[in-house]
């Protein structure tokens, strides 16, 4: 199925415990936020908003082709409020079809936009996300590389940083190598929803699972409400949450 008719919206707040300016820091001489603004537009999105709380963020975008701008409250708990402030100013309709991007990821490839587009319709659930195989013990054991466990249609079960699931007989055995056979998935944090249920979920509140993972689709599932789980078609190289990691994003860059 082709990508459905959706617009992309990207939230960037300034402020960041573990890279301040986040939104600010340059790869290859030009802000990030310009650049994952730019894959948005690859992607064949009809509109690009980057939802933002800081002036400075608004103004690395001035002059750039394609891109509006939604100055939103810098009070926003999480991305999704500030992304539901956004479809307010945009005016989206309820069945607009929004595509959540985040904002630290630069080099998110098009196909992969374009596919939570299209699993958000193919399974005509209220919302949309990604996962790739998990290929390593380390990444599976790892709480920063959030998991996801879906059912025979393609929905989510569960996300969670541990490692599930649990291969119970393999791993009494060993936990340094994945058991043949086995398809851990890693959630990509890219969602997609229509603009009326963006609004619903802003509106829910923080559900137990949610504070106890600090996962903020589990109050979705919390809720009763179905995720579409797809497996994206092309890989996306690590968000940027340090110094280190823009460094190595400015590398990868040059020796493209």
């Amino acid at each position: 199925m082709s990508a459905p008719d959706f617009v992309v919206a990207i939230p960037a707040r300034f402020s960041s415990s573990r890279l301040p300016g986040k939104p600010l820091g340059l790869i290859g001489g030009e802000p990030m936020v310009v650049h994952v603004a730019r894959r948005a537009l690859a992607a064949g999105a009809r509109q690009a908003w980057v939802a933002t709380d800081d002036v400075r963020i608004a103004q690395a975008l001035d002059g750039v082709e394609g891109i509006q701008v939604a100055m939103t409250a810098a009070t926003h708990a999480s991305g999704t409020d500030r992304l539901a402030e956004c479809a307010a100013i945009a005016g989206w309709r309820d069945d607009t079809i929004v595509v959540n991007l985040q904002g630290d990821e630069p080099f998110a490839p098009a196909a992969g936009i374009r596919a939570v587009a299209a699993a958000l319709v193919e399974q005509a659930t209220p919302m949309a996300t990604l996962a790739t195989p998990v290929s390593t013990a380390a990444d599976l054991f790892d709480p920063n590389v959030v998991k996801v466990v879906r059912d025979a249609q393609g929905r989510a079960l569960y996300f969670s940083r541990a490692p599930l699931p649990w291969p119970r007989d393999a791993f009494a055995v060993d936990r340094t190598v994945l058991p043949q056979g086995q398809h851990w998935l890693r959630h990509i944090g890219i969602y997609a929803y229509r603009a009326g249920f963006l609004r619903q979920f802003a509106a829910m509140p923080a559900g137990r699972l949610e504070q106890i993972e600090s996962l903020e689709q589990l109050r979705v599932l919390e809720a009763g409400h179905a995720i579409a789980v797809g497996l994206s078609p092309a890989p996306f190289p690590p968000g940027i949450d340090t110094a280190e990691d823009l460094a190595r994003a400015n590398a990868w860059l040059a020796a493209q």
